[in-house]
């Protein structure tokens, strides 16, 4: 299947698997050739009409805030598991453009590899950006793995038909993991390594966390001017 801009978000399920599968082969899962300077962390939330995406630009490895953006987008596409990059990515992408300095690497709130196509939207935006990404899933997408231990920074594998497609890693003690997966130009040991470090009190890493309330608080005023 031959990719150009226009056919990269189709609308329909069947174009847009055609998609994924074709992007799957392009991804990249190797050793970070740098140490990053800085990261940023994505997410997006969506009303009625809108998808609304936010991008948290920061330090690291110390870990301190540097600036945001926020990025809106015609919603096109429904909420589909497995096909999140259909909703959100045009928007991420959009912000993650409008931030001052560009991040070596991104956090998503979604799944890299770990994906029955092995192109979530990490992988997803990765590939089309050309550009270093985590996949950090509040939730299982594929895979089975045994429990990690009860305290911060305990990690099992996630394995998925014999092949480790990445890593179930506890972010506060005794409290539900999550599902860490390399996207692009980058592998799981570093991956693991950089989400950790991005951890403060809470169970999202912060540059996550906070793209995540900046987002939601844009989406909720989006559905107020929609009524």
């Amino acid at each position: 299947m031959r990719l150009v801009p226009e056919n990269l978000w189709p609308n329909d399920l069947q174009s847009a698997r055609l998609v994924q599968e074709a992007l799957a082969g392009q991804v990249s899962i190797q050793p970070l050739k740098m140490t990053p300077k800085s990261i940023a962390g994505v997410d997006a939330c969506f009303s009625k009409k809108t998808v609304v995406a936010a991008a948290s630009l920061f330090t690291y490895p110390g870990i301190k805030h540097l600036s945001d953006a926020v990025s809106r987008d015609t919603l096109r596409f429904p909420y589909v598991p497995g096909f999140l990059s259909f909703l959100e990515g045009p928007a991420i992408i959009k912000a993650l453009k409008k931030l001052r300095v560009r991040p070596d690497v991104v956090l998503f709130d979604g799944q890299g590899i770990a994906h029955p196509r092995r192109l979530g939207i990490a992988s997803h935006v990765g590939v089309i950006l050309d550009i270093p990404t985590v996949g950090c899933a509040k939730s299982r997408l594929v895979g089975e793995f045994d429990e990690p231990g009860p305290y911060k920074g305990d990690w099992t594998h996630l394995y998925c038909q014999g092949r480790r497609i990445g890593a179930v890693l506890r972010t506060r003690d005794r409290v539900r993991p999550l599902f860490v997966s390399a996207g692009h130009r980058i592998d799981l040991k570093t991956s693991l390594d950089i989400v950790i470090r991005a951890l403060s009190s809470y169970r999202l890493p912060e540059p996550i966390r906070r793209a995540d309330h900046i987002a939601r608080m844009a989406a909720q005023k989006e559905a107020e001017n929609e009524r």
